[in-house]
C-alpha cells in the first residue's frame, strides 16, 4: 500500500523505521508538527519524526493545522491508500480522515477501551495496573474509540517510569502497525468494534496533577513518581522552592514519620506518607540537575523536623 506516517516524538520514530523496513508497502510522505523552539537558545527543531524522514528521502509535510488547504490538497494528490498514526499531536478533521481510501489508522500504548486520551501509560502506571499493552484501531471523530485491528500485551515491572515502559510499547507497537498494515491489504483483518464496558479515560497529565500528596500512601506516591517520570515530571515543595522527584522506594518497616515529615542519615533521606515511609534516591532541586538525595540534603543541611510539602 502506498502510506503517509503521521507522528511527531521520538516514541513513532520505531513504527515509522519498522513501515519502512517492510518491504511491502510504500512510506510516501510523513506528516509531524511544525518545527518547535528548543534548547537554551530556542532555536527552531524539527520533530524527530521529521528528522528520520528526512535521512530516508522522504517528503516531510508540516501544516500548523491538519486542516490546511496546502496541506489537504497535497495529501490528495499523494493519494495514500491509509495513513497509520503514532503521536501525531493533533486532531484530524473529517476533511482530511476521507482522504485515505482505508483511513487512518492509529498505534494507541493501551488496551483499548482503557485509558483513551493523551497520557495513556502514565494513566497506566499510577492506576497500579499490572498489565497494559498497545491497540491499532481505525480513526473515527471519537476520542479513540474506533474499531480495533489488533493488540499487544506488556507487563508492567514494580520499578517501571513511564519512559520505560513507553520506550518497550513503542518498540512492540512498530510490530504491531506493520502488521496491522499487512493484514489490511491482504484483508486478513477486520476491525472490531470496542466494547461499551471497560471505558477510561487518560487525559494530558498537568504539573499540577504531577504535585506528591504526602498524606497518600507510600504505594501510591511511589506510582505518582514512576507515572510522571520523565515528564512532567512528579515534585513536592521544600524551604519553598519546588524539588523535583526523581526516584523513591517505599519502606514498609518504617512508619514513625508523619506525612511530608524529612529524616536525613549520612547515606539515605526518607519522608513520611500517608501509611509508611518512602526513601528518596535521587531528586533535583529548582535550578540544579539531578542528584543523590543523600547529597542534596547534605548541601541543604535539612534540621530536625522539617517537612516537604510546605
Amino acid at each position: 500500500m502506498k502510506l503517509v506516517f503521521a507522528g511527531t516524538p521520538e516514541v513513532a520514530v520505531p513504527a515509522l523505521d519498522a513501515l519502512i523496513a517492510s518491504g511491502r508497502h510504500e512510506v510516501a510522505a510523513v506528516v509531524t508538527r511544525p518545527d518547535a523552539p528548543a534548547g537554551r537558545g530556542r532555536r527552531l527543531v524539527a520533530s524527530p519524526v521529521a528528522e528520520r524522514a528526512e535521512e530516508a528521502g522522504i517528503e516531510v509535510l508540516k501544516p500548523a493545522k491538519p486542516r490546511d488547504p496546502d496541506f489537504l490538497e497535497r495529501l490528495r494528490e499523494i493519494a495514500p491508500d491509509c495513513c497509520p498514526v503514532v503521536a501525531y499531536g493533533a486532531l484530524l478533521p473529517r476533511v482530511a480522515l476521507d482522504v485515505p481510501a482505508r483511513g487512518w489508522v492509529n498505534l494507541h500504548f493501551s488496551l483499548l477501551p482503557a485509558w483513551r486520551g493523551a497520557a495513556p501509560v502514565q494513566h497506566a502506571l499510577m492506576a497500579g495496573d499490572e498489565i497494559t499493552g498497545a491497540s491499532t484501531f481505525l480513526i473515527e471523530e471519537g476520542l479513540d474509540s474506533g474499531p480495533v485491528y489488533g493488540t499487544v500485551t506488556e507487563t508492567i515491572r514494580p520499578t517501571d517510569t513511564s519512559g520505560d515502559l513507553l520506550t518497550r510499547l513503542a518498540f512492540a507497537g512498530a510490530g504491531l502497525l506493520a502488521a496491522t498494515m499487512d493484514g489490511i491489504e491482504d484483508g486478513s483483518l477486520a476491525a472490531v468494534p470496542q466494547p461499551g464496558e471497560g471505558v477510561t479515560l487518560a487525559p494530558k497529565i498537568s504539573v499540577e496533577d504531577a504535585r506528591v500528596d504526602w498524606t497518600a500512601p507510600a504505594l501510591r506516591v511511589d506510582r505518582v513518581v514512576r507515572g510522571c517520570t520523565p515528564a512532567p515530571g512528579a515534585w513536592t515543595t521544600f524551604r519553598g522552592e519546588r524539588l523535583k522527584l526523581v526516584h523513591v522506594v517505599p519502606l514498609p518497616d518504617r512508619t514513625d514519620l508523619a506525612p511530608g515529615q524529612l529524616a536525613a542519615g549520612k547515606n539515605n533521606v526518607y519522608v513520611g506518607t500517608g501509611s509508611h515511609a518512602v526513601e528518596l534516591l535521587w531528586v533535583q532541586a529548582q535550578g540544579k540537575k539531578p542528584m543523590r538525595a543523600a547529597d542534596w540534603a547534605r548541601g541543604a543541611r535539612i534540621t530536625e523536623g522539617e517537612q516537604v510539602g510546605d
